[in-house]
């Protein structure tokens, strides 16, 4: 019996192969047509704060779907969807810190969903940032957005050494939030710090 897409539930038909029949074949989350929906961007900026971010996938309707389920109905096991991808983009030398929610807010989502995405793509990470306000910056104008107290603190038990740093969000739209977590983490004494999110929201 072969196991149903995480988007659509349709069955996935792959046909058999030797590799599956001997448990060799990574096993897949999505139906060919489903995978398609995915459009990688691959978009890479650098800059003096924030000294490089790697955004992965572009937000267009397939994916403001997939972040719909996953975000707000707490469909967790679509998690599991971008997970061979998200591990290869953090590779295997900085060290990993998610973007954290705050208290309230992960209350209210029952779930961590960045850090669920670390967890699934079998990445360590480290939670050195803890989140100060329950404002969501997608719902800021530019404006309210620069005259806002700082979004994060340090966590008590945080200890910032002079090596890379790496930050990691779900979704990257004004880049406010990572900025303001990378100067943070410099001003604590990170030497460089970068980021990988998973989707790039371009705004006009």
């Amino acid at each position: 019996m072969t196991d149903p897409c995480l988007i659509c539930m349709k069955p996935i038909n792959d046909g058999l192969t030797w590799q599956g029949l001997l448990n060799l074949e990574k096993k897949k989350t999505l139906c060919a047509d489903c995978s398609k929906r995915f459009v990688r961007a691959d978009i890479i900026e650098e800059g003096p704060v924030l000294d490089r971010v790697h955004s992965l996938y572009a937000y267009d309707d397939a994916m403001r779907d997939w972040l719909h389920q996953y975000k707000f109905l707490q469909d967790v096991a679509l998690a599991d969807v971008f997970a061979d991808e998200l591990k290869k983009a953090l590779g295997g030398k900085d060290i990993i810190v998610p973007i954290p929610m705050h208290p309230e807010r992960a209350v209210e989502r029952t779930f961590s969903h960045v850090e669920t995405l670390l967890d699934r793509a079998k990445r360590p990470y480290r939670q050195l940032l803890e989140k100060t306000t329950v404002s969501v910056m997608g719902e800021k104008s530019r404006q309210e957005r620069l005259q806002m107290e700082p979004l994060f603190r340090l966590a008590d038990t945080a200890t910032i050494e002079p090596v890379t740093y790496l930050l990691v969000d779900d979704i990257y739209t004004t880049g406010t939030t990572l900025r303001q977590a990378a100067e943070l983490l410099k001003e604590a004494g990170a030497e460089r710090v970068e980021a990988v999110t998973l989707i790039r929201s371009i705004q006009n």
